[in-house]
């Protein structure tokens, strides 16, 4: 019950950064660069402040060596790419983008890994793809092109930072580590936003509120219940999230509800329905280690 609560709450997080993105970015209250540059900052710094106020033997033991270079430039990619890509696509769809970019490239390394997926778990994915497919093929609802293959790249970036996290054994302070090693770039990120275009104090608001909370705490609790997950099921529960996202849209952003959305959210839910209750199928059908 706990990592199913913890994982619900992380998916929360990750959609409400979409919608932030989406409400700081749609109008041009902020610039891409200087939205990622505070976020990340503001993540960094708000870390910081937990690791010195929960100064444990545990976190002080591990801080000098916690998160790691791999782990911070996926970090950075993703929270680029996907700032300037929710300047053209809605919250919903590049949600849909987002976390199906997640689920193929977390899945493909799980079978890499030598995960055998069984064939109603790679149904559940394939109506999961196919339902995003409907969603993104030419027409008046569909988002850019150059701003679904951001997306894309944000969700590969993700799904990385997400397999990198499977092996923390110090959630807050690989966490910490990974944003702090952000932070300088994020600096010249918030620099060049402003020069480019001067942001407006709902903007900036928006930003640190996905940096402090949605991002910096979000990824904590993310990061601790990782290791309790396999890689295909971190991968197909994150699917959960554009239809929390583009429920957000609907209600905060006022985002109309269209029927492909509708029938590409049936699908997306339906599938990972399936997989994970393949997936437990599977699991619990293995012997004992």
């Amino acid at each position: 019950m706990r990592t199913a609560l913890l994982t619900a709450i992380a998916m929360l997080a990750f959609a409400t950064n979409s919608v932030l993105a989406r409400l700081a970015l749609s109008d041009g209250s902020i610039d891409p660069l200087a939205f990622t540059g505070i976020r990340l900052m503001s993540g960094a710094a708000v870390l910081a402040i937990i690791l010195f106020y929960r100064r444990t033997s545990e976190v002080l033991r591990t801080f000098p060596r916690t998160g790691n270079w791999t782990g911070a430039v996926s970090l950075l990619l993703y929270a680029i790419t996907f700032s300037v890509a929710y300047g053209m696509v809605s919250a919903g769809p590049g949600a849909l983008i987002l976390f199906a970019s997640v689920q193929i490239s977390m899945v493909a390394w799980a079978v890499a890994k030598g995960d055998r997926p069984a064939l109603f778990e790679w149904l559940g994915m394939f109506i999961a793809i196919a339902a995003l497919t409907y969603l993104v093929f030419p027409g008046l609802t569909a988002p850019p092109l150059s701003g679904a293959a951001l997306m894309a790249i944000a969700g590969a970036s993700w799904g990385t930072y997400s397999l990198i996290g499977r092996g923390s054994r110090s959630p807050l302070a690989d966490t910490a580590g990974n944003f702090i090693r952000c932070a300088p770039i994020g600096a010249v990120a918030v620099l060049a936003g402003v020069i480019r275009s001067h942001p407006t104090s709902g903007g900036v608001a928006y930003a640190l509120f996905s940096g402090a909370i949605a991002s910096g705490l979000g990824y904590i609790i993310w990061y601790d219940v990782l290791p309790k997950l396999s890689r295909t099921t971190a991968a197909v529960v994150q699917l959960t999230v554009p239809g929390i996202a583009a429920l957000g849209g609907v209600v905060l952003i006022g985002e109309p509800l269209t029927g492909r959305l509708l029938i590409a959210m049936a699908g997306i839910v339906g599938g990972v329905s399936v997989t994970l209750f393949a997936t437990d199928r599977r699991r619990r059908k293995m012997p004992p280690v």
